[in-house]
């Protein structure tokens, strides 16, 4: 028996309980602000709701984003610490891949020449994308090209320049399906303990400057 928890807070805030690839419970927040407030919650729910305890938990699966920088820590953040409480051993997967198999697993069929294009909201005018041409024998969605950041119109024209008219999709991101990318990789063998975050850019906050940079300089 292997019991699995998975946390995403690339968009809202997704915490599934899986049982031998059986979701026992699942919480999705779509707030995209409180993360930090609702992440311990939310483990705290599914961990009642399937009626186990923390220790239980063999395996910790956390999305990287690509996300905003502040949100996308606080899930980081608290799958290490859980998997370090725990004993568990943790794993990373790229967001958008939970976004795509969800999907597929919808009804759209994507291929090399009309490709499933995933995109989430980065801020800033931005979107954060990657195009998926199906899914390998193991179940693993197949990336193209991204994950990447882009304005809408630069990635429209990246498109067009490439002869693409690719399918879209409206779902969001959770932490079932995010769990699902984690044990088809585990099958193909390419899951990875990778767990640093995707953010692609720099973060929206910035150092603020030392007192002796403030004003103008006075001649002496």
């Amino acid at each position: 028996m292997s019991v699995l928890l998975a946390i995403d807070t690339s968009a809202g805030t997704s915490v599934a309980l899986l049982r031998d690839g059986l979701v026992l419970a699942e919480v999705n927040l779509e707030n995209h602000m409180k993360h930090a407030e609702n992440i311990g919650g939310a483990i705290a729910t599914v961990l009642r709701d399937a009626g186990l305890a923390g220790i239980e938990v063999h395996r910790v699966i956390v999305g990287r984003g690509p996300a905003p920088f502040t949100g996308l820590r606080v899930g980081l953040a608290a799958a290490v610490m859980f998997a370090e409480g725990a004993g568990a051993k943790l794993a990373g997967v790229v967001s958008l891949d939970a976004l795509a198999l969800s999907a597929i697993s919808a009804g759209v069929v994507p291929s090399a020449s009309k490709p499933l294009l995933v995109t989430t909201d980065a801020r800033r005018g931005e979107v954060y994308w990657a195009l998926y041409s199906g899914l390998d024998r193991h179940g693993v969605p197949v990336r193209m090209q991204g994950p990447a950041v882009a304005k809408p119109g630069a990635l429209a024209q990246l498109l067009s320049l490439e002869g693409l008219e690719p399918h879209t999709t409206v779902q969001a991101v959770t932490a079932s399906a995010l769990a699902e990318v984690a044990l088809a990789q585990d099958a193909a063998g390419t899951l990875s303990g990778d767990v640093t975050a995707l953010y692609l850019r720099a973060p929206d906050a910035v150092e603020p400057k030392s007192p002796g940079q403030f004003g103008k300089k006075v001649s002496s």
